[in-house]
């Protein structure tokens, strides 16, 4: 199989199913950043932190292809010819946005309450952690915009949803396992 297939280079791409859209089309804009969003996340994972971190995120990666999946697949096009779904076994199920719940539940466990904002930094792995929030909210912001065009599995919002929120507090707490400073914010008075 080669990489380059030149039928990109007029602008356009290839949905699951055949449909050809726009290279900026709302949806290849969703499963781009997903796509961006899974790199930060082996970004993470690449740094010097626990293997029970590595095993979640490798796990995030998986689901995230799986996301990717779901959003390059027009609604037109979910079902083959024959009725069968296009992502047979594929799909984000309420065990994978559970899944995060407990790794956050757990990892709060072991930290101080917060009481104020905090600022993204501290440790160049926090850091990573932040920009890869920060992404991940886009991500979820551009499914919530295909969604309102387009119908989209509402669990993909969901688990986007979580990850953002999972990834706050992993940055959180590896702030804390690398004895890293936590800075909060504090407003001028």
């Amino acid at each position: 199989m080669k990489i380059y297939t030149k039928t990109g280079d007029s602008g356009t791409t290839a949905l699951f199913g055949g449909t050809r859209v726009s290279k900026h089309h709302i949806r290849i804009e969703s499963y781009g950043t997903v796509d961006e969003l899974n790199s930060h996340i082996g970004l993470i994972r690449d740094q010097e932190i626990n293997d029970s971190y590595k095993e979640v995120l490798i796990e995030v990666q998986d689901r995230l292809f799986t996301v990717g999946a779901i959003l390059a697949t027009p609604p037109e096009k979910e079902k083959l010819k024959n009725g069968q779904p296009r992502l047979k076994n594929l799909g984000i199920i309420a065990s994978d946005i559970e899944y995060l719940e407990n790794q956050i539940d757990q990892m709060e466990e072991a930290l101080p309450p917060m009481t104020h904002f905090v600022l993204p930094g501290g440790h160049t792995t926090v850091s990573y952690c932040h920009i890869a929030r920060c992404v991940c909210r886009r991500a979820e912001r551009l499914a919530v915009h295909l969604n309102d065009i387009e119908p989209t599995d509402e669990k993909v919002i969901s688990y986007l949803n979580r990850l953002s929120d999972y990834l706050f507090v992993l940055a959180r707490k590896l702030t804390y396992d690398l004895n890293a400073k936590e800075v909060q914010w504090i407003p001028r008075k």
